[in-house]
């Protein structure tokens, strides 16, 4: 008796040879890294800073790209990426370390961006744990902390986290309400904090608090310090592969070699926060280049009405409206990062480069998902998962409402907030 499986034999070979191949969707190859540079803002970069930006490159395309997909959607952490990042060392933001190479404002600017190009939620691990945690250390820190902490955190080998944002003080968190009171051998650490990126999984956290000096402190604070509890915030949709917590601090002794000396007011804290701003509008350009790259190699591929979505007129259009765009982001934060290698750049410049370039990236980010039509939601065709993580982006280390108030302060001379 002879078989045949499912599919096989004649009529299934008939069927095959009728079968409307026109009706197969290809694959499409929508991750290849392009190049785009067409103010030729980055041709002058030094060796050393295209270094960083090449070594992070690899990684994005080798190791997160496969990958990150599945994180994302799972909303999952994958911890062995942070430690890839120190690894390879593009975990300090440019901050520096003993041990470590000099690594200059471009250079960092250059791998968030290209981190960011890959995934927004690996490039969020770099800016909580080089650009806030290593970085508060190393500005506010005594010479003993910074000893014991910004090679383990530089390295990846232990997590910090930046314990700021409270549930009630976001915008504002000037006001933060979170309290260290004295007492014998340290500091009692009571309230909450919201939004905290790797506050739950380990190490270290800096935990910015009222001392009874009516100033604001940082404090270095392990997560098994006892009364430290987090639970991991659920729901997102976005930046779904990081985790945040939300932070309870229930007399969290903290040891007086564990007060960071240089954190006197809450003028030590922002000056950490002025910092990060460039690098979120870094990102921003990251993620917009992402969306269009992916929008061009898309319209290429995709064939409609018997032709390439590339050859229709409006399709051009929109994709020259986009490199416009992008063009304009790239050399605001190629001048600000000059800027700010000669310590000339100012927070309202920070403020404005951050407000400009998460406003544009959400533009373009939206005009690529809508080339896509229906294949732009999804999460392989890389769009939507970076067109939601940009309105994270947008948000965090200043909404735009905060970064206006901050550029009008400085156009009008007066401050509309306190």
């Amino acid at each position: 008796m002879t078989t045949t499986s499912p599919g096989s034999g004649p009529t299934a070979t008939a069927a095959a040879d009728n079968f409307p191949l026109g009706t197969v969707e290809p694959d499409y190859v929508l991750t290849d890294a392009l190049g785009t540079d067409p103010a030729s803002v980055f041709a002058s970069i030094s060796d050393e800073d295209r270094g960083y930006w090449d070594r992070a490159r690899s990684f994005v395309q080798d190791e997160v790209l496969p990958v990150i997909d599945g994180y994302w959607e799972r909303a999952e952490y994958p911890l062995q990426l942070l430690r890839r990042l120190g690894e390879l060392d593009l975990l300090r933001d440019g901050v520096e370390v003993d041990g470590y190479p000099a690594m200059s404002s471009m250079a960092a600017g250059l791998v968030n961006m290209e981190i960011s190009r890959g995934d927004g939620s690996v490039a969020t691990m770099i800016a909580v744990q080089g650009g806030l945690a290593l970085r508060s250390v190393a500005e506010c820190g005594s010479a003993e902390q910074k000893e014991r902490w910004l090679p383990a955190i530089a390295a990846g080998t232990e997590y910090a986290a930046f314990a700021l944002t409270e549930p009630t003080h976001g915008s504002d968190s000037v006001a933060l309400e979170s309290t260290a009171t004295a007492t014998d051998g340290g500091f009692l650490l009571n309230g909450e904090k919201k939004w905290i990126g790797n506050g739950s999984v380990g190490g270290v956290s800096v935990v910015w608090a009222r001392g009874e000096d009516g100033q604001v402190h940082g404090y270095l604070v392990p997560q098994d310090s006892p009364g430290y509890s987090a639970t991991r915030i659920e729901g997102k949709l976005a930046l779904r592969a990081i985790w945040q917590a939300h932070i309870r601090l229930e007399d969290v002794f903290v040891p007086e070699g564990n007060v960071l000396p240089g954190a006197r007011t809450f003028k030590d804290t922002a000056r950490v926060l002025l910092a990060t701003r460039l690098g979120v509008a870094w990102s921003a350009v990251g993620h917009a280049t992402a969306c269009y790259e992916t929008a061009v190699q898309y319209a290429k591929q995709r064939v409609q009405f018997g032709r390439p979505l590339a050859a229709s007129q409006i399709v051009q259009e929109r994709l020259a409206r986009m490199l416009s765009e992008l063009a304009t982001m790239q050399l605001m934060v190629v001048q600000m990062t000059r800027l700010d290698e000669q310590g000339l750049l100012t927070p309202e410049q920070a403020s404005l480069v951050k407000y400009t370039c998460t406003r544009t990236a959400r533009g373009i980010a939206s005009n690529a998902r809508d080339l896509l039509g229906g294949n732009g939601i999804l999460l392989a065709n890389r769009v939507a998962r970076h067109l939601a993580d940009i309105e994270a982006i947008h948000t965090y280390e200043g909404t735009e409402t905060m970064q206006a108030l901050i550029i009008g302060r400085g156009i009008t001379g007066t401050s509309a907030f306190a």
